[in-house]
């Protein structure tokens, strides 16, 4: 573990230097270890692919306190601890006017029904959110899915859009100009400021795209605005490690 000091309000906690499963689980699990500490004055701590920043307050933070903590984690332990995590569903009507580029892939003899199956009904681990608030870059793509990104931007990328960027795959939470190659789109809204979670996931839980059709793209829209739709979200593992 490297921690350093690149601002004057952060520390950044580095692990490795590839994007690993086993590396993002230790980030998650030490992010929860400085969250249960209850430090006064950290004001955030924000996951990358390979290390964490975590973000206090100068006025009112003890930073060496902090280090301290730091320092003190035997990361041969967290080996043995598994963080509890969310599995979110998020419903996707693929191909179509939402789905643009998914025909791309007959470049590499993949028709559209075999793009949905591979794409769909699969775990993906959420590695971190950027981009934009909400942006999950996921990770367990299969790697007959794996697109670069289009020479040509997009102006305008609706919101809810789902799509693949090279070995990645992820989804556009507001309307944005982007790259991805577009395979389909929710009906839910991936960021809601009137939930009691604005954003269902963060670094460390995971994804399941389920395949709906056109018809159910539209009764879930409506269902999710008067409030008779509820997002499906499992929790898993034990924080005590047990």
């Amino acid at each position: 573990m490297e921690v350093k000091q690149y601002a004057e309000d952060a520390l950044t906690v580095t692990l490795a230097n590839e994007v690993d499963e086993a590396v993002n689980a230790s980030l998650v699990q030490i992010k929860e270890i400085i969250l249960n500490q209850d430090f006064k004055g950290v004001t955030d701590i924000v996951l990358s692919y390979t290390s964490l920043i975590i973000y206090f307050d100068i006025l009112t933070a003890d930073k060496n306190k902090i280090i301290d903590v730091l320092e003190n984690i035997d990361l041969s332990d967290l080996s043995s601890f598994e963080p509890s995590y969310k599995v979110v569903e998020i419903p996707v009507y693929y191909g179509g006017k939402f789905g643009p580029d998914i025909s791309r892939f007959k470049e590499k003899g993949l028709s559209e029904e075999e793009v949905i199956e591979m794409h769909s009904n699969k775990e993906y681990l959420v590695y971190m959110l950027g981009f934009m608030p909400g942006f999950p870059y996921l990770g367990g793509l299969d790697e007959k899915l794996y697109m670069a990104r289009l020479d040509s931007p997009r102006k305008s990328i609706p919101a809810g859009s789902v799509g693949i960027g090279g070995q990645q795959t992820g989804m556009y939470p507001f309307q944005s100009p982007g790259g991805w190659n577009l395979l389909g789109r929710t009906p839910i809204p991936l960021y809601d400021k009137n939930r009691d979670q604005a954003i269902l996931y963060e670094a460390g839980d995971r994804i399941i795209y389920r395949a709906i059709d056109e018809k159910e793209y539209y009764d879930i829209e409506e269902a999710y605005k008067n409030g008779d739709y509820q997002v499906t979200v499992e929790l898993r593992g034990d924080s005590d490690g047990n």
